[in-house]
């Protein structure tokens, strides 16, 4: 049985799929098109400038080859005047009707190397937490009373939790190599939101092959599946489909991420449990 106290209730499974444009246009727009037909939500970007063109435009490219969502995975504050970046994201609603999904947090691991070298100022952890409130306050303003452009958290510590409590309209928790099962579901447990929020969960790694842009290329991924690591599922669709069920019954996550070359070997999946 689902533990409400872990889910707030059940929710309907859903999933998304982070592709980066790393190709050219039409085989990359070919792909979005798949990832639309499989039954996929969201369709996701990166913010990385290095790795691929800007998520805005991408994005809104991306939101007129299919019937799905997109959004970001996730904008990195630091990199980003809040003002912005909140602009950006209502435009992104308005354009594409509401199928805009801002995903936000404080930045990966070693961004204060990227923002030295970019000449932008090292900012403290909580001052990157006040610049996603700002955010998410400049965003709530634009889209005033008849438009509600949801807000996914990417977080880690207590002041992360708290604020995605009180903004948040979906939560992903921020894994480090050596977080097993236990230490998550321990995490989302304690994650107390007056409101009800959805989990989701980002997976970077299938079987033995790591997801680009997802974790780094040299991920022990042996080491991932021996602690239980929850950014890791079996390789094989059937096994993996009973793996993301335990995972809502147990933890409660019921959004899960996955990178773009995994998308068709795990389409019989989403056929199966998206909207249920």
């Amino acid at each position: 049985m689902t533990d409400s106290t872990a889910t707030g209730g059940t929710r309907p499974f859903r999933f998304g799929v982070v592709a980066p444009l790393t190709t050219d246009l039409p085989t990359w727009r070919e792909r979005v098109r798949r990832i639309a037909d499989s039954g996929y939500s969201t369709l996701l970007m990166p913010d990385v400038p290095q790795w691929q063109p800007a998520p805005g435009p991408t994005l809104a490219a991306a939101a007129g080859l299919g019937d799905l969502r997109v959004g970001t995975w996730v904008y990195a504050s630091p990199l980003r005047q809040a003002w912005s970046t909140a602009w950006e994201a209502h435009s992104l609603s308005v354009l594409t009707e509401g199928r805009f999904e801002m995903g936000i947090g404080t930045g990966r691991p070693g961004i204060e190397d990227e923002l030295r070298e970019r000449g932008l100022p090292v900012a403290s952890p909580g001052e990157r937490l006040a610049q996603v409130r700002e955010t998410v306050t400049a965003l709530r303003e634009l889209d005033g009373p008849d438009l509600h452009t949801p807000v996914v958290m990417a977080v880690r510590g207590p002041k992360a939790q708290a604020l995605a409590a009180e903004v948040a309209d979906t939560v992903t928790f921020a894994l480090m190599p050596g977080d097993n099962r236990a230490e998550i579901t321990r995490l989302v447990r304690g994650f107390h939101s007056v409101r009800d929020v959805e989990f989701a969960q980002h997976v970077a790694v299938v079987g033995d092959r790591v997801a680009p842009f997802m974790a780094p290329p040299d991920t022990d991924t042996a080491a991932l599946h021996a602690v239980g690591s929850l950014e890791a599922l079996p390789a094989d669709p059937v096994a993996a489909a009973e793996e993301i069920q335990r995972r809502r019954e147990e933890i409660g996550f019921t959004y899960f991420v996955f990178g773009a070359d995994f998308a068709d070997t795990f389409a019989p999946v989403v056929a199966k449990l998206a909207g249920k």
